[in-house]
């Protein structure tokens, strides 16, 4: 199938052919028409499934074809929340690029900036409002934005919301929409609580559900490394001499874990950088900047502040703590090897992630093939409790006199017993197994 075949207008057909997309992924070929019916949807998609395009495409049109811009002030059509400034970022660039030619006004607001050029933004009159919980819920009490005439909702990355504990800020929003309105539901998981939120907002959605955890371990030449913890810099310094990764997505489960890697990289020559909650947005932004204008070769981060990165081209992603959650590993991995293109994942693993690695072999359904050829490679395979300074507890910080937990999130804070605040679940002890 070809964008030809999904009835698009001819401005949105010519974008796509500007930017040289041609066949629509598995989620545009089902959402679009699906949006374009003006019905709800429940999408279920992971980053890099082209889920963006899926809802800006169709949005894009509806907007073209029922509102004819006048010479007044425009009034916002459409609005979509999302949970951090990356990824608003990008949806931006993906409205900027899709609807070049469609003659609509769209903006980006986000905190950790001034607010003036937002603000003089919204007074000139938009189309489509991309935002983040908090400076948009900021914006609306100064009265800068007003949501009743909003008639095309989408909340996207619902899961990540629930975990940096923004469900509430959500939901604040949600109460000032239009009751009639079209919304849109995007998360790449659905626990109970964001199913029970999803039925809150949506009116008989259908639902589209794109599972591309197969696709993704197959497309992605993927390689363990067993290692002794102690010698997992060392193992880093050496996998970084291949002259093949051209760019590299290092993974830490912890900010303080991705800070130490990048220092480690940098007293040994290496240009790094890393992204995680504790840096500023605009040190984050940098970081992203100069990864993806290739000032810098290696980029770590975390899984949170991670979500929704978008790198073109990226040669190697680089697990240098495995993840406690399998499908996790599927969202690290599916940064590299996208639209098409072939990508490498490196997996490190000590004695006290095998049961993790467990898990995740049982999720694909493939046993991850060893490279023992490297001079730090580990011969026993016991799985090993994780020691006592590895457990990872939320950082808490007054604020208001209220203890808070740290987010990968604006400028936010939560406080550290809400609801949304996740603990680790404890691995069932039993012994690893190669097979899956």
């Amino acid at each position: 199938m070809s964008f030809e075949n999904l009835d698009l207008i001819e401005p949105i057909l010519r974008a796509l052919k500007t930017e040289g997309y041609e066949t629509p992924t598995p989620i545009q070929e089902q959402a679009i028409p699906i949006i374009l019916q003006r019905k709800d949807l429940l999408g279920c998609a992971q980053t890099g499934t082209g889920k963006t395009a899926a809802f800006a495409i169709p949005i894009i049109q509806i907007l073209y074809d029922t509102h004819i811009p006048s010479k007044g002030k425009r009034k916002i059509k459409s609005l979509i929340v999302t949970p951090t400034r990356e990824l608003a970022i990008q949806i931006g660039e993906s409205f900027a690029a899709y609807g070049r030619y469609a003659g609509l006004k769209h903006t980006v607001i986000y905190g950790g900036v001034g607010e003036r050029p937002q603000t003089d933004a919204l007074r000139q009159g938009i189309d489509i409002l991309i935002a983040t919980p908090g400076r948009l819920l900021d914006l609306m009490n100064q009265g800068y934005i007003d949501l009743r005439s909003i008639e095309l909702f989408v909340l996207d990355e619902a899961d990540r919301m629930l975990d940096m504990g923004f469900i509430h800020d959500v939901k604040r929003i949600i109460a000032e929409l239009p009751r009639e309105r079209q919304s849109l539901f995007f998360s790449a998981t659905m626990p109970t609580d964001i199913v029970k939120l999803s039925a809150t907002i949506l009116k008989n959605p259908l639902k589209v559900e794109v599972t591309p955890e197969v696709t993704t371990a197959e497309k992605v030449e993927q390689q363990l490394y067993m290692v002794n913890y102690a010698d997992k810099r060392s193992l880093l310094l050496h996998v970084l001499r291949n002259p093949e990764i051209i760019s590299a997505l290092v993974f830490t489960r912890t900010k303080h874990g991705a800070d130490k890697v990048v220092q480690f990289l940098q007293k040994n020559g290496h240009q790094a950088q890393a992204i995680h909650g504790n840096k500023s947005q605009n040190a984050r932004q940098k970081a992203l900047s100069d990864f993806k204008g290739g000032k810098i070769r290696v980029l770590v981060a975390t899984d949170i502040a991670a979500r929704g990165i978008d790198v073109d081209d990226l040669s190697h992603v680089i697990n240098y703590e495995i993840p406690n959650i399998p499908e996790t590993y599927i969202h690290r991995i599916g940064r590299t090897g996208r639209a098409g293109q072939s990508g490498i994942a490196v997996s490190f693993c000590d004695n006290t992630e095998i049961l993790f690695l467990r898990d995740i072999q049982r999720l694909i359904s493939q046993t991850i093939p060893v490279v023992s050829d490297h001079p730090y490679a580990m011969t026993d395979f016991t799985p090993e409790k994780a020691p006592a300074k590895t457990a990872r507890k939320p950082i808490r910080r007054e604020h208001n006199g209220q203890a808070v937990r740290e987010t990968s999130g604006n400028r936010e804070t939560r406080p550290t017993n809400h609801p949304s605040a996740q603990t680790e679940a404890k691995p069932k002890r039993s012994f690893w197994s190669r097979r899956p």
